[in-house]
């Protein structure tokens, strides 16, 4: 039997990266969490360091997925009589089940980490008895043969507790969050780092994107430190690429933080759940070229609150339900944005919950009795996301960002009509096509026009996919999809040209059949290519992605193939 992703066991991967400094990285092939910035399903690794020196620290311990093989391989390369600290990135209660065995171990332990860590960390471990070292920036940490570590705290809204840690013998940033990718391999380093510039611009839109105020303090705090190499949380570590993908990073903060239009994402959550929906709705309306504010209430300053809804288009909220109500700081924030957002701002809602869900309900009723105009329907979630739960925040996100932007497009193009150079650009026609694919249980479709062959050997094509379309997470390197290249007639285009709601299956009553890589084949279309992505590029406000044809037939060898013709280039 061939050893495949989905067969491959979780493992630790130990090896040396620096003088008394060792990285374990314990790896899942597979999509570990369901989770937006882990929708490219390339598995992940969730690294942890350890350095000896006179005294000893073990750097952001595993997850509960990773426990028992972690424990198991550290146990047998290590003494934890010998384990002073444990230093903590950020604190999350998926990763209490991994502390709480470690105190079982070494109970004499010293947990170093930010002050609102030392909060989240006494309630994940349930006020045990602990022995904390609180970071507020000025304070070191002398492990000994000059390991005297430094700490950075770097809070966001989804991580108020995160914290960097420098270490100035090695001159190894411990990053935590930052500059990491969510893919498993071999690899320990970015040796041919261009290859995951992919994966790590996809991490940076789904996890910092929605940060991008607070991921540009991180980077000024970090900038003046002698840095050799980023071990991060997740992915290969950064050494080859590091000053490109640090030049990177600031340019894609850059394109955040100067968006014309921004949306407040006020939100709270008890278990994680309402921060993952949270993310997933931010990276729909970042994608499509809106900026956002992400505010966790928890942790927010009402005048920050106040300031952010006043200076936005638009704002969402989200809570849990605990007990049948919003949490405190949902309600404080309702009764700010009611007090200083005009009504003609757009309003979005959306929630999880245990066993009811009246937070939700409470705040859509109190918001509609106000006079708002909503960009999409309530999202309500019973316990954990999944895939079609994500699909659906993220394609909410998109829907929202795109009604602010209709509204100021269409008061440009009342004043502004098409340019020569408009008009003379869309005279270039293309083959109308509905291109499908289906990762896992989200499946999708979009129509195109903007699509040609690329290549004689291999045959290959090539499709620009506008960044806030919802095909477009589906379309990276290593995804499958079909190009059904459609026939003269409106049927099989009037169904695709309908605006779906979010999650809204785009087949029903159309006749299909699965292709031989798992994608959508429309019967009725005149021919159909079975792709694989080799690449793409970002265009402007699309990506450019070059596909290579796999298989591929004609289903009507007497149709003609459908054009699509347009008098203006600033519009399909």
């Amino acid at each position: 039997m061939s050893v495949t992703a989905a067969t491959k066991p979780r493992d630790v991967q130990i090896l040396p990266i620096g003088t008394n400094t060792t990285i374990l990285r314990s790896r899942s092939w597979t999509r570990l969490r369901f989770e937006i910035e882990y929708a490219l399903a390339k598995g992940t690794t969730a690294n942890s360091y350890l350095i000896q020196a006179d005294k000893t620290a073990l750097i952001d311990p595993p997850g509960e997925t990773f426990t028992a093989i972690y424990l198991e391989a550290l146990t047998k390369r290590f003494d934890f009589t010998r384990l002073d600290y444990v230093i903590l990135g950020h604190v999350n209660p998926n990763r209490a089940a991994t502390l709480k065995a470690l105190l079982e171990i070494a109970p004499q332990i010293t947990f170093v980490c930010s002050n609102p860590g030392a909060i989240n960390l006494r309630g994940a471990l349930e006020n045990q008895d602990l022995q904390i070292l609180v970071m507020r920036g000025d304070e070191t940490l002398d492990l000994g043969q000059g390991h005297h570590l430094q700490f950075i705290p770097t809070p966001n809204p989804r991580y108020a507790d995160e914290l960097c840690t420098y270490d100035p013998q090695t001159e190894i940033l411990y990053s935590d969050k930052l500059f990491g990718a969510h893919i498993c391999g071999d690899q320990v380093f970015d040796e041919g780092w261009e290859a995951f510039y992919e994966d790590r611009r996809y991490y940076f839109d789904c996890l910092m994107a929605p940060h991008a105020r607070q991921v540009e303090t991180a980077l000024d705090k970090l900038a003046d430190l002698p840095v050799r190499m980023y071990a991060t949380g997740h992915g290969p570590l950064v050494r080859y690429g590091l000053i490109e993908l640090t030049k990177a990073y600031r340019e894609w903060t850059q394109q955040q933080t100067a968006a014309d239009t921004t949306v407040a994402l006020i939100y709270a959550s008890a278990y994680g759940n309402t921060a993952t929906l949270a993310q997933a709705i931010a990276r729909g309306i970042t994608k499509a070229g809106v900026s956002v504010e992400s505010i966790n209430c928890e942790f927010a300053d009402p005048e920050e609150i106040k300031a952010a809804v006043e200076k936005a288009a638009g704002f969402v909220i989200g809570s849990p339900t605990l007990g049948g109500h919003a949490p405190t700081p949902v309600q404080t924030a309702l009764g700010i944005v009611l007090s200083s957002a005009t009504n003609n701002k757009l309003a979005g809602v959306f929630g999880s919950f245990g066993w009811s869900g009246e937070a939700v309900d409470l705040i859509e009723s109190k918001l509609k009795d106000a006079g708002y105009r909503f960009g999409f329907d309530t999202i309500r979630v019973k316990f954990k996301p999944n895939e079609l739960t994500l699909q659906t925040c993220e394609e909410a996100g998109t829907d929202f960002a795109q009604a602010l932007k209709k509204a100021a497009r269409k008061s440009i193009v009342a004043r502004q009509p098409a340019t020569n150079v408009e008009q003379a650009v869309g005279r270039i026609v293309g083959s109308l096509c509905v291109v499908t694919a289906t990762q896992g249980e989200v499946k999708t479709g979009m129509l195109a026009s903007w699509v040609t062959q690329a290549s004689f050997n291999p045959p290959g094509l090539t499709i620009a996919v506008a960044k806030d379309r919802a095909m477009e997470p589906l379309t990276h390197t290593g995804n499958q999809f079909v190009v059904n290249i459609l026939a003269e007639g409106r049927e099989l285009r009037k169904q695709f040209m309908k605006t779906y709601t979010p999650g809204q299956d785009r087949f029903a009553g159309v006749a299909t059949e699965e292709s031989s890589n798992g994608g959508v084949i429309l019967t009725d279309a005149l021919a159909y290519l079975e792709c694989t992505v080799n690449n793409r590029m970002e265009v402007g406000d699309h990506w450019l992605v070059y596909a290579t044809v796999n298989n591929g037939k004609v289903l009507n060898q007497d149709g003609v193939t459908a054009v699509h013709h347009r008098k203006s280039a600033s519009y399909y």
